[in-house]
């Protein structure tokens, strides 16, 4: 299925943590798209921001606030009268979450509760997706991928915390949405790589910075395996799913969002396919840590239960997400126009001519 997004002309869709990578590429496809987009976001700490080379924040209602302020969501969700809303708020970064488990857990788990609650006493509300991640699993580091109905235990704080935001949604959807008032869906995805990714500690930013400085690029884990994809597929998917569920509430559900086997990458070998796309004379250096944190070896989705269900399938396969990612760094390493690259990759994903 391709799912057109024409739906979202002139719908009111809030977003949280639309500063974000993943924010800033949605609230550029959902703008292009016609809705009326209002992001509630304490705002991304790296520098440089996407969300501010992109330009999006003048075509959107901005909020600059924490998901862990209740009452402050609470008046956001009142005064604008969201019909759609897409959490994406979070402490995205695994190391990180062993450096502040705290802030990883009460931004992760009660910040999911006050959406939960804030969705819980709005009328306006009829579909609400939370954003989670592939590594909400018990990872048993097993060949093949993991199923929605799999064991959810993330090891590291993070993962947990993640895992906790799942349990916190089904709750909510179990206790107080279960006249169907709202259509409540989680998402779990895979590694995103795209154009505008500036986090430290994630492998494509670090490729990126190593070639900006001339530095070959240093690989901490050259062979753990994830599922890497472009950041519009997951951005699509979430889209067709708040969507199909606003309309009918039989696709409300939990869905894994990754790519195919074959997408299933080393980080290693990821890392060749951006020096050759990149090109020049970079290398690659291994780097094993014996005292670092741990970190799963292992990690791939059955992404059966989306492609049945929606007809769903990934646009892009990994070298062309590579291509792509490649694309948008030499346009912003130049110093020129990089939402023209997102606007034409989006319409290039879509198959828009």
């Amino acid at each position: 299925m391709s799912y057109n997004l024409n739906f979202y002309r002139g719908k009111k869709v809030l977003i949280t943590g639309h500063t974000g990578f993943k924010g800033s590429w949605m609230s550029v496809m959902l703008v292009n798209a016609g809705a009326k987009v209002i992001g509630y976001s304490s705002c991304s700490k790296t520098e440089p921001r996407l969300f501010d080379l992109c330009g999006v924040k003048d075509q959107i209602t901005h909020i600059k606030g924490d998901v862990r302020d209740f009452e402050r969501l609470l008046e956001v969700f009142t005064i604008y009268q969201p019909e759609i809303i897409i959490h994406m708020a979070a402490q995205p970064i695994v190391r990180d979450s062993y450096r502040d488990p705290i802030g990883t857990y009460s931004t992760n788990v009660m910040g999911t509760v006050n959406v939960c609650e804030a969705v819980r006493h709005s009328p306006s509300v009829r579909s609400f997706l939370n954003v989670t991640t592939d590594k909400v699993y018990e990872n048993k580091e097993w060949a093949w991928g993991y199923r929605e109905n799999d064991p959810l235990d993330g090891y590291d704080p993070y993962s947990n915390s993640k895992s906790c935001s799942e349990l916190v949604t089904h709750s909510y959807k179990n206790s107080f949405f279960y006249d169907d008032r709202v259509a409540v869906s989680t998402s779990r995805a895979g590694n995103v790589i795209g154009g505008g990714d500036f986090a430290k500690d994630r492998i494509i930013p670090d490729c990126v910075r190593a070639v900006i400085k001339g530095e070959d690029i240093t690989v901490r884990n050259p062979f753990s395996t994830r599922p890497y994809q472009h950041v519009l597929e997951p951005v699509y998917a979430y889209l067709m799913i708040a969507a199909m569920q606003y309309e009918d509430g039989k696709y409300a559900s939990w869905y894994n969002i990754g790519p195919d086997d074959q997408d299933c990458f080393q980080t290693g070998a990821l890392v060749d396919l951006f020096i050759k796309h990149w090109g020049g004379s970079i290398k690659r250096i291994d780097r094993y840590d014996g005292n670092c944190l741990h970190e799963a070896n292992f990690l791939k989705l059955d992404c059966s239960k989306i492609k049945t269900v929606f007809g769903w399938k990934p646009h892009w396969n990994l070298e062309k997400a590579v291509e792509k990612v490649v694309e948008w760094s030499r346009t912003w390493v130049a110093g020129e126009d990089v939402r023209s690259v997102m606007d034409r990759q989006i319409l290039e994903y879509l198959g828009v001519k």
